[in-house]
């Protein structure tokens, strides 16, 4: 075991997390920074170095995980890794870094070879959902993110995934694209209920549904770090604003009770897209109701209402630790593939 502080990140495209676990096992920080990776890997370097400049009251080994190798800034997934791992353990003094690999485990950054990419490529959920199912064996882990939505089932200890690669897991539906903040309106719905009228939204990028919780009031605004459809501002009469333009509709501030009615129906169907994955996953591994579902991430609100609406007891991935540390605002849980490898690793 390794007897040091173990740092673990999640290089994402668009956000990038870290969390540090203590000799003992505790979660002593965790850290969040935008990272828009699509615009140049400087963008990496200037986010992982304003963490490193944030954690340098502690020395640590370093672990890392990735979704971000899908970004077009790469010419495919291999040379994403590639560049990724080339970035960051730049960062990081000589063989202090591990590389999360899934099935394969970890491997000393200076030792991964192009035969380890596929195996290197998106596997931040397997971090996640592996520690969940190391300490309850059994249950339905489902990490809901800016982004993107991961549900797995756990059976005995070990991760029951259909899937591993993105495609393989859009298929099994273990990948469900739809998040909280970045996912854009029309990705989540094509009508809606408006003023007692079932209405066609329009096919444009005129809002996001970060929007939608903004105006439900249910985004924290710490994990609000993605920029605006138009580039305004983030007010909750500006995010009704942007949503009134989804059906073509001005707005006035005296009408918001109408676009908060909107935002609901929005989020209602969200929601609802999330559950009917749950309940297939739940079918087909005849998931007993003893059993919780795991709720990660920063949407993971709408985890603890499909745990409810389902009949299941809900179990936040926080509380699966020893201590739940918060970092400006952030809890372990909505940077729980940064924390899980950071474990992982520890006990590797």
């Amino acid at each position: 075991m390794i007897q040091t502080n173990m740092m673990g990140w999640d290089i994402g495209g668009a956000h990038l997390k870290a969390a540090i676990i203590s000799q003992s096992g505790e979660v002593i920080a965790v850290f969040q920074q935008p990272c828009p990776l699509w615009k140049g890997l400087d963008q990496l370097q200037v986010a992982a170095a304003h963490i490193l400049h944030e954690a340098a009251a502690w020395e640590c080994r370093h672990a890392i995980t990735m979704t971000g190798e899908l970004v077009d800034l790469f010419d495919d997934r291999d040379d994403g890794v590639k560049q990724i791992i080339a970035t960051v353990t730049k960062l990081f003094p000589q063989k202090q870094c591990l590389v999360f690999a899934g099935l394969t485990g970890f491997i000393e950054a200076e030792q991964v070879q192009s035969k380890h990419y596929q195996a290197i490529a998106s596997a931040n959920w397997l971090a996640s959902a592996s520690y969940a199912a190391q300490k309850l064996g059994n249950g339905l882990f489902v990490d809901i993110g800016s982004t993107t939505t991961d549900i797995l089932a756990l059976k005995n200890g070990e991760v029951l995934a259909q899937g591993y690669t993105d495609y393989q897991r859009l298929i099994s539906r273990e990948l469900v694209y739809t998040g909280i903040v970045r996912t854009a309106v029309m990705a989540v719905a094509q009508t809606a209920s408006d003023q007692d009228h079932e209405i066609g939204l329009m096919a444009e990028y005129f809002a996001t549904m970060a929007d939608v919780y903004r105006v439900t009031g249910e985004l924290n605004e710490v994990h609000d770090q993605t920029e605006t459809a138009d580039g305004a501002e983030k007010t909750v009469t500006a995010s009704a604003r942007r949503l009134s333009r989804m059906i073509g509709s001005d707005f006035f501030p005296e009408e918001l009770f109408r676009w908060q009615q909107f935002a609901e129906n929005i989020r209602g169907q969200q929601l609802q897209k999330i559950k009917s994955a749950c309940e297939g996953h739940i079918q087909n591994q005849a998931i007993l109701n003893i059993n919780p579902i795991i709720g990660a991430g920063v949407g993971r609100f709408l985890v603890k209402q499909i745990a409810e609406l389902l009949g299941y007891p809900y179990l936040d991935f926080s509380d699966l630790f020893p201590a739940s540390a918060s970092q400006a605002g952030l809890a372990t849980a909505d940077c729980a593939p940064a924390v899980a490898v950071a474990y992982l690793a520890r006990e590797s």
